[in-house]
């Protein structure tokens, strides 16, 4: 099909940006011969067309920046991680609006007969960390490994002052604002970027967000003891210690749930009440476990939220994310409208 593996991934790009639009996967079948990923894509798209027809949204126009992250070659087969930056706009209700996304996949291409062909797509990450996947050393650890990670990371009394200039062990300032313009400044300065003051988590949306949390002047309930408080600490030596709620998904959810003082939040039940710089939570199986994060930066015309996150970052994303790959009927939301004091 194609002379050489780039101009096959060059072409593979431009459908899939089109697509982003036009939303046909079929447009990839005559490119990849991987039909299982073409299925898997065509359900995520179907599924993100159904939403634009109920939220009356009309996509305009797609554009994709591509980046060569990794290329493992030989003399019949490469293997390229290639991350893409899309920007979609589309209108709704005679507005205009840009959603942002950076997604990355693993594409192999083989050599058959003197041409190219993609014979498999693999997303890189998504919003759900596979329970498979080993844990590395010092990552955010899924529920269920919060002992395991407890027992590699000891907790110690040293803190990040470039990050936090004073600490109290008491688990709330009295009459503190929340200040939700700042914490959606913080959202848009760093949703496609690391802070380089906080460590970055290979699953890091809930780090994210309680970056913006903080940024907005939601006090550190700081403990010591990772399995409670709300806190991160600086590096010591080779250690970079944080509790379970500032960096597991399912530990800031149940968090947001039980604080009394200091970040607190009422869940509500519709993201119809939530404002900026509120918190949706994400239960991809329905089984009560929470594995992703998002922040509040905007509406759509129907006053629906838009958000930021990491891992897949993204940036004004429509707030239901069955655009995700990660994205189940069984999904279950949970919502947080965020104190405007503590």
């Amino acid at each position: 099909m194609f002379a050489n593996w780039k101009s096959a991934v060059y072409e593979y790009a431009h459908r899939r940006n089109r697509l982003e639009v036009d939303g046909d996967a079929g447009e990839l079948v005559p490119v990849v011969r991987d039909d299982r990923f073409v299925r898997k894509l065509d359900g995520r798209m179907r599924r993100l067309q159904a939403s634009r027809h109920t939220r009356r949204a009309e996509p305009l126009r797609s554009e994709t920046g591509l980046k060569f992250v990794s290329i493992d070659e030989s003399e019949r087969k490469a293997v390229v991680e290639l991350e893409s930056r899309r920007s979609i706009e589309y209108a709704q209700q005679g507005q205009t609006f840009r959603e942002e996304k950076i997604e990355r996949e693993r594409i192999t291409v083989t050599k058959r007969a003197n041409q190219w062909a993609i014979t498999g797509v693999e997303p890189v990450m998504t919003e759900r960390r596979s329970p498979s996947a080993p844990l590395p050393p010092f990552a955010a650890a899924e529920p269920g490994n919060e002992a395991e990670m407890d027992a590699r990371l000891r907790s110690v009394p040293y803190l990040n002052y470039r990050v936090l200039s004073s600490v109290t062990v008491e688990p709330m300032y009295r009459n503190t604002a929340y200040d939700r313009a700042k914490a959606r400044q913080y959202a848009e300065t760093w949703w496609n970027g690391a802070n380089p003051q906080y460590m970055s988590f290979e699953v890091d949306c809930t780090n994210f967000v309680s970056q913006c949390l903080f940024a907005g002047g939601a006090p550190m309930n700081y403990t010591g003891k990772r399995e409670s408080g709300w806190w991160y600490q600086g590096k010591d030596g080779s250690r970079e210690l944080w509790s379970f709620s500032w960096a597991v998904a399912h530990s800031l959810q149940s968090y947001l749930i039980t604080s009394k003082g200091g970040l607190r939040s009422e869940a509500v039940d519709s993201p119809k009440r939530l404002s900026i710089g509120d918190v949706i939570c994400y239960d991809w199986d329905g089984n009560g476990r929470f594995q992703h994060n998002t922040i509040v930066t905007g509406f759509d015309a129907a006053g629906m939220p838009l958000v930021n996150a990491h891992t897949t970052d993204s940036r004004m994303r429509y707030w239901d994310y069955r655009d995700s790959y990660a994205w189940t009927p069984n999904t279950r939301y949970r919502f947080f409208h965020i104190a405007d004091y503590f």
